[in-house]
């Protein structure tokens, strides 16, 4: 395997150094996924810009966050699902459905099962969705503005998932207590 920096502050691209420096502040450490992206500058940018506007969506918070941790799940990305992981119980999210989607599984809560299910299969069908799924999250109560604001949830995890994968990127030990095995390995 191709071997990738894990970058600090000070061994960044000059374009990454603040955008380092600002995780840093804001989350007392720097995500080794960010440490990576500072490799591709623009990379680290449209991940964190994006990320911003997602969540700025009409999807809760808790909604958003299953939706990351659906799409990491079932693209594998060890280091998503343990972050979303995270972000899930910030967000509430029931420990059981937090247990059931990292088991790639869809939670029983009624509106999360429609966000994790949708989620998944726009990820399996490559964003061909059944008309049947539409309708079943449409009948879960959702919007069409929240579909298509699942797509942006599938464009950043596809960001982070596939640099992960290419990079290898390892746990930060603050991540280590939420580590996740795919249970396909």
């Amino acid at each position: 395997m191709t071997e990738f920096t894990l970058h600090t502050v000070d061994t960044a691209p000059q374009e990454a150094k603040e955008r380092l420096e600002s995780a840093q502040k804001k989350m007392g450490f720097v995500p080794n996924l960010f440490a990576m992206m500072a490799e591709a500058p623009a990379l680290l940018e449209a991940y964190q810009t994006l990320d911003g506007i997602y969540s700025r969506t009409s999807l809760t918070p808790a909604q958003q966050q299953v939706a990351l941790l659906a799409i990491s799940s079932v693209n594998g990305c060890h280091f998503c699902v343990a972050a979303h992981t995270g972000g899930a119980k910030a967000a509430k999210v029931p420990e059981g459905d937090i247990e059931k989607l990292r088991g790639l599984k869809n939670p029983d809560d009624p509106k999360l099962n429609a966000v994790a299910r949708f989620a998944k299969h726009l990820v399996e069908a490559r964003g061909w969705a059944k008309d049947a799924e539409v309708e079943a999250f449409l009948e879960a109560g959702f919007e069409k503005q929240q579909l298509l604001e699942l797509v942006i949830a599938v464009s950043l995890k596809t960001l982070s998932n596939y640099t992960n994968h290419i990079t290898g990127t390892p746990l930060n030990e603050e991540l280590k207590s939420l580590e996740w095995q795919d249970p396909r390995d």
